[in-house]
């Protein structure tokens, strides 16, 4: 029987670190894009152009594909505890060096925020996986996948004001407090947890031996995850443009856009409501439809915007969140999973990052948004034809689901 200092313990430690997930979700994200506010400011005071200042907000993205092989080596050699501490330290330096200096310099530190956030992108839903058990870690993951966004809303709507009184450079270093404050948490988090017995599901089943790259369902959720990510960072792009060729003015547009972000952190705490008490199918099922709503919106009925802004938000909140609910279902120890995610997040966010860069070019090419929007259904699909075969597998007998 546990005892009641541990269960205090226990309790003591899932408090803080759901408040130490959060912190971290915000920084995965925040330093990327607190930069987009004050791009003009930054191009200006660097003399660069719009292409260069570009890099700040891409380079992040493509880190996520490129490293993600080197964030599954220190996350085995490691370990996941340690790892999260090393993602904490990591990024806080790079925001620090992308405040100093130059072009130059500013892209190195962007640079090395893109290579620790991607080992964060990786070890944040393991730990998620680990500590709470199967029932509550749909829970945390919709936390998690909200913050994401949280943290983003947070510094769009404050970075601007904040470099007129302090300047850019201490606009965007300003952010590295969630940072500081996850990594204040963390670290008496550890020495508890190393007092603890197992809990959660720690003491999941391995899943069977053998490279994760050899197993169909690290090629579904990858399919999966680069569909659900290609159509987030595409809309996100270019939805105040597509509303701004409907005839709203650039404040409107971005107004409007907003809803689309907003609503997302709505999406990923009401999906798993659905993935536990029916089924992670029936998730997949709800994202898929509800992000088809979008490019067939905005095709047929782009009079409806307000209706496609929602729904899609819903979808995109929902959609990572279902992405890595599945991607922990299978399980496994720390090797095995480790290698799962970083795999399927590496191939995702390869397919992901030129995105943007293909709808805007077709968008440029044809004059249109027909093009753009029937890529985006494609990318939309990709997800629905991954997140059913996943949803398959997930039910054979004998299928490795953690809890």
């Amino acid at each position: 029987m546990t005892s009641r200092p541990s269960a205090a313990r226990t309790t003591r430690y899932l408090a803080g670190l759901t408040v130490v997930v959060i912190l971290t979700a915000a920084l995965l994200r925040a330093p990327i894009l607190t930069v987009a506010p004050v791009a003009r400011v930054i191009g200006d005071d660097l003399q660069v152009g719009a292409g260069t200042i570009g890099l700040l907000t891409t380079i992040p993205v493509l880190c996520f594909a490129v490293f993600a092989p080197l964030a599954i080596v220190v996350i085995r050699r490691a370990g996941a505890d340690l790892a999260l501490s090393i993602t904490l330290v990591g990024i806080i330096c790079g925001m620090v060096v992308r405040s100093l200096g130059g072009i130059a310099v500013v892209l190195v530190g962007t640079a090395l925020i893109g290579a620790f956030a991607t080992i964060g992108n990786v070890v944040v839903p393991m730990l998620i996986a680990r500590d709470f058990s199967t029932r509550r870690s749909h829970a945390m993951t919709g936390v998690y996948t909200s913050s994401l966004t949280g943290g983003t809303m947070i510094v769009t709507l404050s970075t601007a004001p904040l470099a007129d009184q302090w300047g850019w450079r201490g606009a965007v270093l300003i952010w590295a407090v969630f940072g500081v404050a996850a990594l204040a948490t963390w670290i008496p988090l550890r020495g508890i947890r190393r007092t603890m017995t197992p809990f959660g599901d720690g003491g999941r089943a391995p899943a069977p031996g053998g490279s994760v790259l050899r197993t169909g369902s690290t090629w579904m959720l990858a399919l999966a995850f680069a569909g659900q990510s290609f159509a987030f960072y595409a809309v996100t792009a270019w939805l105040p443009t597509l509303l701004s060729d409907q005839g709203y003015g650039a404040a409107a547009s971005g107004a409007i856009a907003s809803i689309f972000q907003l609503t997302g952190i709505a999406g990923g705490l009401l999906l798993p409501l659905l993935t536990v008490n029916v089924s992670i199918r029936s998730g997949v099922i709800v994202v898929f439809v509800a992000w088809l709503a979008v490019p067939l919106g905005f095709l047929f009925a782009p009079h409806a915007w307000l209706v496609w802004c929602v729904v899609g938000g819903l979808a995109q909140g929902a959609g990572i969140t279902v992405a890595f609910i599945m991607i922990n279902a299978f399980g496994g120890d720390a090797h095995t999973a480790a290698g799962r995610s970083g795999v399927v997040q590496g191939i995702g966010y390869a397919i992901a990052a030129p995105g943007a860069l293909i709808v805007g070019a077709l968008r440029e090419a044809t004059g249109a948004w027909t093009v753009p929007l029937l890529v985006v259904l494609a990318a939309v699909l990709l997800f629905g034809v991954g997140g059913w075969g996943v949803t398959r597998i997930l039910r054979r007998p004998g299928a490795h689901v953690g809890g």
